[in-house]
Protein backbone atom coordinates (compact mmCIF):
# COMPACT_ATOMS: atom_id res chain seq x y z
CA UNK A 1 0.00 0.00 0.00
CA UNK A 2 2.92 2.34 0.67
CA UNK A 3 4.14 2.34 -2.92
CA UNK A 4 0.59 3.05 -4.07
CA UNK A 5 0.42 6.05 -1.70
CA UNK A 6 3.80 7.27 -2.93
CA UNK A 7 2.59 6.89 -6.50
CA UNK A 8 -0.58 8.88 -5.76
CA UNK A 9 1.42 11.60 -4.02
CA UNK A 10 3.80 11.84 -6.96
CA UNK A 11 0.92 12.15 -9.43
CA UNK A 12 -0.68 14.87 -7.29
CA UNK A 13 2.60 16.80 -7.16
CA UNK A 14 3.05 16.47 -10.91
CA UNK A 15 -0.49 17.66 -11.53
CA UNK A 16 0.12 20.66 -9.28
CA UNK A 17 3.29 21.49 -11.20
CA UNK A 18 1.39 21.17 -14.49
CA UNK A 19 -1.35 23.51 -13.26
CA UNK A 20 1.21 26.09 -12.14
CA UNK A 21 3.11 25.87 -15.40
CA UNK A 22 -0.08 26.31 -17.45
CA UNK A 23 -1.02 29.34 -15.34
CA UNK A 24 2.47 30.86 -15.68
CA UNK A 25 2.34 30.36 -19.43
CA UNK A 26 -1.08 32.01 -19.64
CA UNK A 27 0.00 34.96 -17.51
CA UNK A 28 3.14 35.44 -19.60
CA UNK A 29 1.06 35.48 -22.78
CA UNK A 30 -1.29 38.05 -21.25
CA UNK A 31 1.64 40.23 -20.20
CA UNK A 32 2.65 40.63 -23.84
CA UNK A 33 -0.23 43.05 -24.38
CA UNK A 34 1.49 45.51 -22.03
CA UNK A 35 4.77 45.79 -23.91
CA UNK A 36 5.86 46.82 -27.37
CA UNK A 37 9.38 45.51 -26.79
CA UNK A 38 10.31 42.96 -29.40
CA UNK A 39 13.01 41.64 -27.08
CA UNK A 40 10.47 40.98 -24.32
CA UNK A 41 8.13 39.32 -26.80
CA UNK A 42 10.92 37.01 -27.92
CA UNK A 43 11.93 36.24 -24.34
CA UNK A 44 8.37 35.39 -23.30
CA UNK A 45 7.82 33.27 -26.39
CA UNK A 46 11.08 31.39 -25.80
CA UNK A 47 10.21 30.80 -22.15
CA UNK A 48 6.72 29.62 -23.07
CA UNK A 49 8.22 27.25 -25.63
CA UNK A 50 10.34 25.77 -22.83
CA UNK A 51 7.26 25.60 -20.61
CA UNK A 52 5.39 23.71 -23.33
CA UNK A 53 8.27 21.22 -23.60
CA UNK A 54 8.16 20.78 -19.83
CA UNK A 55 4.40 20.29 -19.90
CA UNK A 56 4.74 17.51 -22.45
CA UNK A 57 7.35 15.77 -20.30
CA UNK A 58 5.30 16.20 -17.13
CA UNK A 59 2.16 14.85 -18.77
CA UNK A 60 4.11 11.87 -20.03
CA UNK A 61 5.40 11.25 -16.52
CA UNK A 62 1.85 11.36 -15.14
CA UNK A 63 0.82 8.75 -17.72
CA UNK A 64 3.78 6.58 -16.74
CA UNK A 65 2.84 6.86 -13.08
CA UNK A 66 -0.76 5.97 -13.90
CA UNK A 67 0.43 2.92 -15.80
CA UNK A 68 2.64 1.93 -12.85
CA UNK A 69 -0.32 2.40 -10.53
CA UNK A 70 -2.41 0.04 -12.65
CA UNK A 71 0.28 -2.64 -12.31
CA UNK A 72 0.29 -2.46 -8.50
Amino acid sequence: MTSQNNNNEKVEKLQHIIENTVENKREAEQSLQFTDSEVQHQQVEAKNDRREDSLQELRSEVKDEANNHDKL
